[in-house]
C-alpha cells in the first residue's frame, strides 16, 4: 500500500512545485533549472560512484566486508535514477542520496530496521521442487579428490574480519 501511495504522491508533489516554480520565475527558467540539475546530477553520480567502486576494490583487497561500499553504490544507483527524472522533489532527493553523511545516516537508521534472518554464499543445490538448499553432506555428489595450500593475501586486513573468510 505504501508503494501505491508513492507513485501517487511523488508525481503529485512534483506537478504542484513545477506550477509553483513556474509561477514565480517562469517556464523557461524553470525549464534551465530542471536540465541543470540533470547536467550536474549526472557529474556528480560519475564522481560518487568511482569513489564507491574505489572503495568495493578496496573491500576485496583487504579481504573487507564489501557490504558498505555495496550499499553506497545502490544509493548512489538511485540518486541518478532520480536525478534524471524531471522535477524539483526527485531532484533534491538524488542530490541528498549523493552525500556520503546522509547516506551513512540513511543506512544507519535502516539497519536498525532490518533484521536479516538468512544469508548464504556460494552455490546451493535445492532440493526437491526448489525447497531449501542441501548442506554439503546430504547427497552433494560425489567427493573430488584435490590438494590445496593457503595463499596469503597482499594486504593485510587493518580491522576485524568480514566474516566472509576466516582467520
Amino acid at each position: 500500500m505504501w508503494l501505491f501511495a508513492l507513485f501517487l504522491l511523488v508525481p503529485l508533489i512534483e506537478i504542484a512545485l513545477f506550477i509553483q516554480v513556474g509561477g514565480l520565475i517562469g517556464l523557461w527558467p524553470t525549464l534551465g533549472i530542471v536540465v541543470a540539475t540533470a547536467v550536474a546530477g549526472t557529474w556528480l553520480v560519475r564522481r560518487e560512484g568511482l569513489k564507491a567502486l574505489a572503495e568495493l576494490r578496496r573491500a576485496f583487497e583487504t579481504l573487507g566486508d564489501p557490504g558498505a561500499p555495496l550499499a553506497h553504490g545502490a544509493a548512489i544507483l538511485l540518486a541518478g535514477a532520480l536525478l534524471i527524472t524531471p522535477g524539483f522533489f526527485t531532484d533534491t532527493v538524488g542530490f541528498l542520496l549523493l552525500v556520503p553523511q546522509v547516506r551513512a545516516a540513511l543506512f544507519r537508521w535502516l539497519s536498525r530496521r532490518i533484521r536479516i534472518e538468512r544469508f548464504t554464499y556460494g552455490a546451493t543445490r535445492a532440493g526437491p521442487a526448489g525447497r531449501g538448499a542441501r548442506s554439503a553432506g546430504e547427497g552433494a555428489g560425489p567427493v573430488i579428490e584435490g590438494e590445496w595450500r593457503e595463499v596469503e593475501p597482499r594486504h593485510r586486513p587493518t580491522h576485524r574480519p568480514s566474516g566472509w573468510t576466516r582467520h
